[in-house]
């Protein structure tokens, strides 16, 4: 017999069930709300967080991998600290292990590197300290002063002499070459007059202009040239016209970086449609910043000035965004760098085409126990694999993910072998990109020093996607600048749905750059 009283509790679970339906059916027929303003990477109207306000992917210090220099295609690479080691035959000793060991380590292969160090130790299990001897032996490192006693006269030193037995710091050193002129070299045969010295003769003015043309051709060359003689020295360092022009120039200066997109994702000529979406992207920008501050809206002089009115024609807009870096170099070198040429050009983030930037990953995956074996523990693999970036001139790039070893990669890395590549070749996998550094209108709020460094990457995807990195330009190393790509997001945007997904960075590790000598001076 039914109860003709209903049950309250009963009739509320169904009214919250029937709620909560009638909910989700109207939110799946709802159009889809953006949840970002801005613009996606090349036709879309959708774009992921700002790199600027994402924390960096947290890195560790052992994941700095030596300086590589790549030499001529067929030519090992020379790394920078690690012995060289003949590496066409097989190794036969333990010593021979041990090295090719190291050598794999430096390259980033921890899986091969484990195998031949465990195979070294059970040649011999003092091979570590044979290596030591033979790469590092003690002749090499100067012995250490023994500290005087307190009680020994003989040793100490008078008060006024501790300033005199201090080093001259390098501003000092520098500072004493500047009466200095260029000597000739002493004749071979003491008594005979000195070979003649033409450069020594040259005014101030005309050698300047001299290693102005060099700084022009290789600016590696110019700093060199400070080995010479303490004149060079001295005018290398201190001759801030030169610098000035290695700074404002597009050879290896700020005048070669991009911070607006210069070509399509498919290495294509911008078209008036892209224009126009950086255009709004950026007016969208500057509205959603003042509605956010309370600030006022700029004015048509201020939106002309700010390059927010849009600009159609390419060279139109070529001379207006040159003219805008130099004011913003301008302005850092006054407010940044203390008025030094030579400290902006050492510290100001900015990117190499001589070379290119390679990130090597390396996880630990576990394996599958064979059912005859006699062990207990199932194996457990170390998996390689590396990433490689190359930026061009001309704001496009190549992007690389494969198991390969630079040294079969590197010279590759070419527009004339990516277009001529055939199945099977390690480039077959390559994909076109395109680059720039991030500006002021990707995050108005924040300063230009903030927004400084972070680099901005689209490639092409599989299919119907778009990849997009975010890194930042770090320092990794001593004495090193700017030679370290680390990661700030990693994501992929759909062009037929608009929909942007992001890629977890759990293996991922930073770039760092490596020279190639086949790429030339340039890198062009």
């Amino acid at each position: 017999m039914e109860s003709s009283e209903t049950n309250p509790d009963l009739e509320s679970f169904r009214e919250q069930w029937r709620a909560e339906v009638r909910a989700r059916h109207q939110q799946s027929h709802r159009p889809r709300q953006h949840q970002h303003a801005t613009a996606g990477p090349s036709t879309g109207s959708r774009k992921p967080p700002p790199p600027t306000k994402k924390p960096i992917a947290k890195e560790y210090e052992e994941d700095y991998v030596p300086t590589k220099v790549f030499d001529e295609p067929g030519q090992p690479a020379t790394i920078t600290g690690v012995a060289a080691v003949p590496t066409k035959k097989e190794p036969f000793t333990a010593l021979e292990h041990y090295e090719k060991a190291v050598e794999r380590e430096a390259a980033g292969n921890l899986g091969d590197s484990l195998r031949l160090y465990r195979k070294a130790f059970r040649m011999d299990d003092q091979v570590d300290q044979n290596y030591k001897a033979k790469h590092f032996p003690r002749a090499k490192f100067p012995q250490k002063m023994a500290a005087p006693k307190s009680g020994d006269s003989s040793t100490a030193a008078a008060p006024g002499d501790a300033k005199a037995d201090q080093p001259q710091t390098m501003k000092e050193l520098i500072a004493s070459f500047a009466g200095l002129s260029i000597e000739p070299v002493p004749p071979e045969i003491e008594g005979m007059p000195q070979p003649p010295c033409p450069i020594s003769n040259l005014p101030d003015e005309i050698l300047v202009h001299i290693l102005r043309d060099v700084a022009v051709a290789d600016v590696g060359d110019f700093v060199r040239l400070a080995q010479v003689c303490k004149r060079f020295a001295f005018l290398v360092v201190t001759e801030d016209r030169i610098w000035r022009r290695i700074c404002l120039g597009v050879e290896f200066g700020f005048g070669g970086m991009h911070y607006h997109w210069q070509r399509q994702i498919t290495w294509e000529p911008l078209a008036e449609e892209d224009l126009e979406r950086e255009a709004a992207e950026e007016a969208a920008a500057v509205e959603a910043f003042t509605q956010s501050s309370g600030a006022t809206s700029p004015t048509e002089t201020e939106q002309e000035d700010g390059f927010v009115v849009p600009v159609f024609d390419l060279e139109k807009r070529a001379e207006k965004l040159a003219d805008e870096s130099t004011a913003n170099t301008l302005a850092f070198f006054n407010s940044l760098y203390g008025s030094s040429w030579q400290r902006m050009f050492r510290l100001r983030p900015r990117l190499r085409f001589n070379g290119c930037y390679i990130s090597t990953v390396n996880y630990v995956r576990s394996g599958m126990a064979n059912s005859n074996s006699i062990t207990w523990g199932a194996p457990i693999h170390v998996v390689t694999y590396y990433r490689y970036l190359r930026f061009f001139r001309d704001g496009t790039c190549l992007s690389l993910l494969t198991t390969a070893e630079p040294n079969d990669v590197v010279h590759h890395l070419t527009r004339e072998t990516y277009a001529s590549h055939h199945s099977g070749h390690v480039m077959e996998s390559a994909l076109k990109g395109r680059w720039r550094l991030a500006r002021a209108g990707d995050n108005p709020g924040a300063s230009l020093s903030e927004v400084e460094g972070d680099v901005m990457v689209e490639t092409e995807g599989v299919s119907k996607y778009v990849y997009r990195l975010d890194l930042t330009l770090k320092s990794a190393g001593k004495g090193a600048r700017n030679n370290k790509l680390a990661w700030r997001g990693f994501y992929s945007w759909n062009r037929l749905t608009d929909d942007w997904a992001e890629f977890t960075l759990r293996n991922d590790k930073p770039f760092f750059f490596s020279r190639v000598r086949s790429y030339g001076v340039m890198g062009a």
